[in-house]
This record gives structure tokens, C-alpha cells and sequence, in this order.
């Protein structure tokens, strides 16, 4: 089956609004047609609107780096997915690592923010992937798939088949380290056959992973000719216009 590869950036905690306004300018005219790529960049939530109303006429997709489960109440500093979606906000990443480590995030709270985002009409980009004292225990496949069921308990075949997911070795985010795309295709391919055990071969085949972990412009298209990557996480190869567009160079 045929998936349509999506390249998204993670901007984390960083660029002030001028900064996102030249990115925009900068890339502005130069992305790949809309039917070989989707392009997507994940900001800080301050950002957000504004990129929706820079982008213009850009194939650029604008997503979130996080999201809550609920939709309105007592939850001060929280976004909803209601909002996200109001304001053209197509997709919001959950359960990156940093969320997980940093604020203690559990595979739970992940699984509400999932359902409230499609609930919402947000693709959710879940996130998943493991600490290098794990990989080096040879227990990756064990502890991917435990991520991908709780992250996925209780949400329909055909929501999955819409959703992203994204492996992150943790040991290779922002390290210099990259898995080799043997490795990252093999556990992209458990997860893929995590999804065929939970709902049947056609979610399977339907359901986008990308890699993340240090891609650049260099590895991204060996990483992309694998058998079960279908596009990539992207952190710091995405802060600058000309790394972020050489990432997508393979698919002019």
C-alpha cells in the first residue's frame, strides 16, 4: 500500500515571532507539491495562529507540540484540542519523550490527549520510542509495543488508520547519534505490526510511522526508502529554512 510520506519539524522551546515570520518568508514558494509530501512544522503554542495566517497559499501544515485532554474547565496554562482545531491547527504531537521525562506524562494521560484530539478532528502524532539502557538490553521491540498499546487502548481501527506515529529512539534525540535506518526501519516495523495485532493488516498497511531521532538533510533518504518509514520527526535540522527544505529536496 502506498502512503503518502509527512516530514514534520519540532521546533521545541525555541524562535521568537520575527523568527517564525522569516522561516515562513524563507520557505515561502519552495515546497514540494502537496500530493508527494505532506509538510508540517510543530511550534510553540504562542506561534501557532500566527503561522496558520503567515503560511498564505503554502502546502505548509501548521501542528502543535502538545495538547490536554479536556476542552474546557479549571486547567490554567492548558490548550485544548477544541481550540487547536478552531484555529486550522491540523495536527498536535503527543507523548514525545520530553514530555514523558520532563513532565512525567504517562502512557494514559497520552491515550486521553489521542482520543481528545480525534474527537477534536486533530491528528494526533503519538510519539514513541526507548532510553538507550533499554536498547542496549535488546528490549526495544517490548517496550515500543507496550507504548503503542496503552497509547492506542480504546480508539477505533479507522481513527488509527488516520493517525501518525512517530518512533524516537531516546537515545539518539538531540545526541548526534542516529539510529541506522536497519534499526529504525525494524522497530518502525514493530510498530506497524504491533497496529496489525490490534486491528488487522489494513489499518497496518493505512497507518503512517515516521523516524525521528538527529535526522539531517544527509540521512533523511535512505531513511525514507525503508519498507515501513514513512516520514520523519524532525528537531533541530528543522530550526533553520535551508536544512528544513533540504529535507524535502527528495520529493521536488
Amino acid at each position: 500500500m502506498s502512503r503518502k510520506p509527512i516530514i514534520a519539524g519540532n521546533w521545541k522551546l525555541n524562535k521568537n515571532l520575527k523568527e517564525v515570520k522569516e522561516f515562513i518568508a524563507k520557505i515561502d514558494g519552495k515546497l514540494p507539491a502537496e500530493d508527494k509530501v505532506d509538510v508540517a512544522i510543530a511550534a510553540p503554542a504562542l506561534y501557532l495562529v500566527s503561522m496558520v495566517q503567515e503560511r498564505g497559499n503554502n502546502p505548509l501544515k501548521v501542528a502543535a507540540e502538545n495538547v490536554y485532554f479536556e476542552n474546557s474547565g479549571a486547567f490554567t496554562g492548558e490548550i485544548a484540542p477544541a481550540m487547536l482545531a478552531a484555529e486550522g491547527i491540523e495536527y498536535s504531537i503527543i507523548g514525545h519523550s520530553e514530555r514523558r521525562e520532563y513532565f512525567h506524562e504517562t502512557d494514559e494521560d497520552i491515550n486521553k490527549k489521542a482520543k481528545a484530539l480525534i474527537e477534536a478532528g486533530v491528528t494526533p502524532i503519538l510519539c514513541c520510542g526507548e532510553t538507550l539502557e533499554t536498547f542496549e538490553a535488546g528490549k526495544t521491540a517490548e517496550w515500543v509495543s507496550a507504548q503503542i498499546e496503552a497509547g492506542l487502548a480504546g480508539i477505533d481501527g479507522k481513527d488509527v488508520a488516520n493517525m501518525v506515529i512517530a518512533y524516537e529512539p531516546i537515545w539518539a534525540i538531540g545526541t548526534g547519534k542516529t539510529a541506522t535506518a536497519e534499526i529504525a526501519d525494524e522497530t518502525c516495523g514493530v510498530v506497524r505490526s504491533t497496529v496489525e495485532k490490534l486491528y488487522g493488516k489494513e489499518v497496518a498497511d493505512a497507518v503512517r510511522i515516521q523516524y525521528g531521532g538527529s535526522v539531517k538533510p544527509e540521512t533523511v533518504a535512505e531513511l525514507m526508502s525503508k519498507e515501513n518509514i514513512d516520514g520523519a520527526l524532525v528537531g533541530g535540522a528543522s530550526l533553520e529554512a535551508d536544512s528544513f527544505l533540504g529535507l524535502l529536496e527528495i520529493y521536488k
